[in-house]
């Protein structure tokens, strides 16, 4: 599936504005979503998996390459998505999870990780060295960074030679947010052009399948802001890539942005656009603003509580502030640290009882109370039962932007 994305570096590098979404979450709802979404407007869609989410030890999804493909392809079955449409990413393939380790010993992991994402499928690999490893520095240079990398790369070709590599040092951490700390400026353009000069030279043979560049366009959340991406900014990242027309710009982190940014993202060069955070808030949004029309109010949020206080490994290091204010990020915080509970049985059996509870219709003049306008539009048009729609619809809207320039 390169092809398909080279198309769109190509239509973006010559002038272009148009981007692929690449969805990075492993929830069954926002994946039934996003390709529903994918399917009626006629697009591909990028869906990635995190090495901390999906690896051979299994991750925190308990899933390896394999299983994360049958288990995204089975979704599109249910759907009526046609496999082909989706291509499958793999995120900060390296030496990230394994960090605590000796270079040699995580690389050894990395090998074999990114030798099982390639055979189960994945054809956009990202690759992420930037890390230090036990006894280095926590963040390493360009040039250790692409050699390893490459090392990476090597194995991959070894295994299959339809790849599209995507590279940087300027990567945001997997799976989390920065700390809410004040403007964000951009990659320097000169800096990002540095970088990619370092893979090519590591890669050597295998530097034409290099197809993105992760560079920080001045996006980013924290756990309870936004730093929006100035529109009439231009870092020059497209000046400094003007002799490389096949590759084109990574963009992470762009949760919670205004709809207009993406476009602009587009013209700046960012081809590739990655979101997650964003669509599992807005599932728990869906779910909270039912959990409102209930008697008594606010059962699911209750037990969500339960849930993240008796294991709080996920969230604990990320949520600063009194007891109150913990409390508060728990449940909505940008971050979304509460996307790593929803699997978990007590919260699965908190939410079918929630979905229980909504047997009959819902009136409108309930809805209107817990749903915007732009949610309860959204779901007339959609296909099952009400509770299903509404949760569908929370997410469409927050996903929507991503497919600029299409009717939905």
């Amino acid at each position: 599936m390169s092809d398909v994305l080279r198309d769109i570096i190509s239509r973006n590098r010559a002038g272009e504005a148009v981007a692929i979404p690449s969805v990075c979450s492993a929830h069954p709802d926002v994946l039934r979503a996003s390709m529903r979404m994918a399917r009626r407007v006629g697009r591909h869609i990028v869906i990635e998996a995190t090495s901390n989410q999906v690896n051979q030890d299994g991750g925190y999804t308990g899933m390896r390459a394999a299983d994360f493909v049958k288990y995204v392809h089975d979704l599109a079955d249910e759907v009526g998505t046609d496999r082909s449409s989706i291509i499958f990413g793999g995120d900060h393939l390296g030496t990230q999870v394994w960090r605590g380790k000796s270079a040699q010993e995580a690389l050894d992991k990395a090998e074999t990780l990114v030798r099982d994402y390639v055979a189960a499928g994945f054809g956009k690999i990202h690759l992420d060295c930037s890390e230090g490893c036990q006894g280095e520095p926590a963040q390493l240079s360009d040039a250790q960074t692409a050699e390893r990398s490459a090392r990476l790369a090597r194995v991959c070709a070894q295994v299959h030679d339809d790849l599209l590599f995507v590279v940087g040092t300027e990567v945001p951490p997997p799976g989390g947010a920065r700390p809410d700390d004040g403007d964000i400026p951009p990659t320097d353009a000169h800096d990002a052009r540095a970088t990619l000069d370092a893979h090519d030279v590591t890669f050597g043979d295998l530097a034409p399948q290099i197809g993105g560049l992760v560079v920080q366009p001045g996006v980013e959340f924290g756990p309870s802001d936004v730093h929006h991406l100035p529109l009439d900014r231009d870092p020059g990242f497209l000046a400094a890539l003007k002799d490389r027309s096949g590759v084109c710009l990574e963009a992470h982190s762009t949760d919670y942005q205004a709809s207009a940014v993406f476009p602009r993202l587009a013209e700046l060069g960012f081809a590739f656009q990655k979101v997650g955070p964003a669509l599992t808030f807005a599932y728990r949004e869906a779910l909270y603003a039912l959990d409102q029309l209930r008697t008594p109010a606010g059962s699911l949020q209750s037990a969500m509580e339960a849930v993240m206080t008796d294991d709080p490994i996920h969230w604990q290091s990320h949520y600063k502030g009194d007891t109150a204010k913990r409390a508060h990020l728990r449940h909505f915080s940008l971050a979304d640290r509460i996307r790593y509970y929803w699997p978990t049985t007590a919260a699965q059996t908190a939410v079918q009882a929630l979905i229980a509870d909504f047997s009959a219709t819902i009136p409108d003049t309930a809805l209107r109370n817990v749903f915007p306008m732009s949610v309860l539009d959204r779901a007339e048009v959609l296909q099952g039962p009400q509770v299903a729609r509404l949760i569908d619809a929370q997410i469409e809207v927050a996903l929507a932007p991503y497919f600029f320039g299409d009717d939905l």
